[in-house]
C-alpha cells in the first residue's frame, strides 16, 4: 500500500514537472510576410500577457511566449491574424507568418448621364470664370492693354481676329445642329430636299433665336423653331426657281 502511494507521489511530481516545463516562458523569433513580401510595421501583441512588439523592415520580430498564448497580428492594410503557440513552435529555430491584404470595396459612383460635368464642378477652374474659344483668345490678347487695343485697331487686326470669332461660333452652331437632328428628320418630316440639308442648316444658324437654344442645349425649343425656319426655307427655295 505504501508502495503505491509512492508510485501516486511520483507520478504526480512528474506530471506537475513536465507541465511546468511547457509552462515556461521563453523568446521566439519570426518573420511576417505578405504574400511573398515582408511586412514592416506589424503590430504583434501576446494576448495572454499583454507584451507587444512590431516588426522591422525585414518583417523580424521577437516576442516572449509560453505554449498556450495567442498571439494577434495587426496592420492597417492587412487583414488580422491570430496564432496560438504550441510546443513545436516553442522548439522551431522561427515562425513563417503569412498574412492577407485587406480587400478595398470601392463605394458605388452614380455618374446621371444628364449631368453636366465641367471644368467649373469638378474644380478645375474658379466658378464663373470667363471661358475663351481659340478666336475669342486672340481677341482678349490683343486688346488686353490700351497700348494693344490702339494698335490693333489701327492696324485693324482686332477687327479682323472678332470677324474670326463670329465664324468660330457658327461653325460651332453648324456642328451642333448637325449632331442633333438626322438626315432623315430633315427630308421626311421637314420636307427639306436632300440636296438643299446644308443651305438650310447654315439659315438656321444665323436665326439668333435659334442659335441661342442650341447654345443653351433647348431641343425642344430646337425643335419648335426649326419646324418655323422650315417653312420660310421652303417658301425662300419656290421663290428661286
Amino acid at each position: 500500500m505504501k508502495t503505491n502511494n509512492t508510485l501516486y507521489i511520483i507520478l504526480f511530481f512528474f506530471v506537475q514537472i513536465c507541465l511546468g516545463q511547457n509552462k515556461v516562458s521563453k523568446e521566439i523569433f519570426g518573420q511576417i510576410f505578405e504574400q511573398s513580401t515582408s511586412v514592416e510595421g506589424v503590430n504583434i501583441i501576446n494576448n495572454n500577457t499583454q507584451i507587444t512588439t512590431v516588426s522591422d523592415v525585414n518583417g523580424m520580430f521577437s516576442i516572449v511566449v509560453k505554449a498556450g498564448d495567442v498571439l494577434v497580428f495587426s496592420s492597417v492594410n492587412l487583414e488580422p491574424l491570430k496564432r496560438r503557440i504550441t510546443t513545436d513552435d516553442l522548439n522551431s529555430s522561427s515562425l513563417l507568418i503569412k498574412m492577407t491584404a485587406k480587400q478595398i470595396e470601392l463605394k458605388e459612383v452614380v455618374v446621371n448621364e444628364n449631368a453636366n460635368i465641367t471644368a467649373e464642378n469638378l474644380g478645375i477652374i474658379p466658378q464663373g470664370q470667363k471661358k475663351y474659344t481659340p478666336a475669342e483668345r486672340k481677341v482678349y490678347t490683343a486688346t488686353s492693354t490700351s497700348v494693344d487695343k490702339v494698335i490693333n485697331a489701327i492696324s485693324g487686326r482686332t477687327k479682323m481676329l472678332k470677324k474670326e470669332v463670329k465664324v468660330e461660333k457658327k461653325e460651332a452652331l453648324f456642328r451642333k445642329i448637325e449632331y442633333l437632328f438626322e438626315e432623315a428628320y430633315y427630308t421626311d418630316r421637314l420636307k427639306i430636299p436632300l440636296e438643299h440639308i446644308k443651305g438650310f442648316q447654315l439659315y438656321c444658324v444665323d436665326n439668333p433665336e435659334f442659335a441661342v437654344s442650341l447654345d443653351t442645349k433647348n431641343k425642344t425649343m430646337s425643335m419648335f423653331l426649326i419646324t418655323r425656319l422650315a417653312q420660310e426655307y421652303l417658301t425662300i427655295i419656290e421663290h428661286e426657281k
